[in-house]
């Protein structure tokens, strides 16, 4: 099989790498040339200098395979590739696209005869070594061509990754994905923040992370991740108290709005991570303002800081 990867970041690049080790021909585009130079050489990655050149070296039926950043990146490479394409071709969308832009996409597409197959993609930056979870959507035809190359991108040629249903089912897969992962996180770390807290009893994080690892009901990918950091490092004093939010948890919470089903922890977990973010505190300032007027409470000051 042979395909393009458009866009050869952290997660393309590597997915690009794992194709080309598994026996996929793969013509790799990118903005900066330097990492194309490199698949090339590393690889053997067929380099194109365009979109249209990337094109230009695939035969029918041609597949794209987008890994570029949500909305207009991805809606702009999109519009380049309609002309460039002929009916039966087929662009997949692996990057964290909103569920409702790819079934939008995928009708559209389908309207220039063109194929479109919406990818949730997990697996990070230790996909290339341990394989991605793939969730797709797609109509069964394009999802037949796109087999081998989901093959050799999964774990295991019949594990990791799944035809989950038509356009757009892919990319919602995965934000539901995204919003347990947020409230895995934050339980693991205010778990751990309430261990680290009983001070009197000393206690090892790195030793009880390790602990749970084995035989425990919590253990998973994220407590091994947090295991390994703690063994390291349990003060985490470089680390800056921020974390950042990516789209797919905030549609996650307004897909349960829109449903009426609730998700107190997966909508916790998301504010949570705004609280982090929050630099100025003013509400914690009117906060502290409000308990002043009402108790005569005392009102820190700024310059005393926190």
């Amino acid at each position: 099989m042979k395909l393009a990867m458009i866009g050869l970041g952290k997660m393309g690049g590597n997915m690009a790498r794992r194709l080309c080790r598994g026996g996929i021909s793969v013509v790799g585009y990118n903005r900066s040339p330097q990492i194309v130079n490199q698949l090339q050489a590393e690889e053997g990655m067929i380099a194109a200098t365009s979109l249209a050149d990337a094109v230009s070296k695939l035969s029918a039926p041609r597949v794209v395979w987008l890994m570029l950043p949500a909305g207009q990146p991805t809606e702009d490479a999109i519009a380049e590739l309609i002309p460039l394409l002929k009916t039966g071709d087929v662009i997949v969308d692996g990057g964290n696209s909103n569920y409702h832009d790819s079934v939008r996409r995928g009708a559209m597409l389908n309207g220039h005869g063109i194929g479109f197959m919406d990818a949730g993609t997990s697996g990070g930056v230790w996909g290339l070594d341990n394989g991605y979870c793939l969730m797709v959507g797609a109509s069964k035809e394009t999802a037949k061509i796109l087999e081998p190359a989901l093959k050799v991108l999964a774990p295991g040629t019949d594990v990791g990754w799944a035809h989950v249903g038509p356009v757009g089912s892919g990319h919602f897969t995965k934000m539901i994905h995204n919003g347990i992962e947020y409230g895995m996180m934050q339980a693991l770390a205010e778990g751990l923040a309430i261990l680290r807290g009983k001070e009197e009893f000393k206690l090892d994080l790195a030793q009880i992370t390790e602990l749970w690892r084995h035989g425990s009901v919590v253990r998973s990918w994220l407590l091994d991740l947090t295991a390994d950091a703690l063994e390291k490092d349990q003060e985490l004093k470089s680390v800056a108290p921020y974390v950042a939010d990516s789209g797919e948890g905030r549609w996650t919470v307004v897909e349960s709005i829109d449903q009426g089903v609730a998700a107190p922890v997966l909508t916790l977990a998301l504010q949570m991570r705004f609280a982090s973010q929050d630099v100025e505190g003013y509400p914690y300032k009117l906060l502290s303002m409000m308990r002043n007027a009402f108790g005569g409470h005392a009102v820190k000051s700024a310059k005393e800081g926190t």
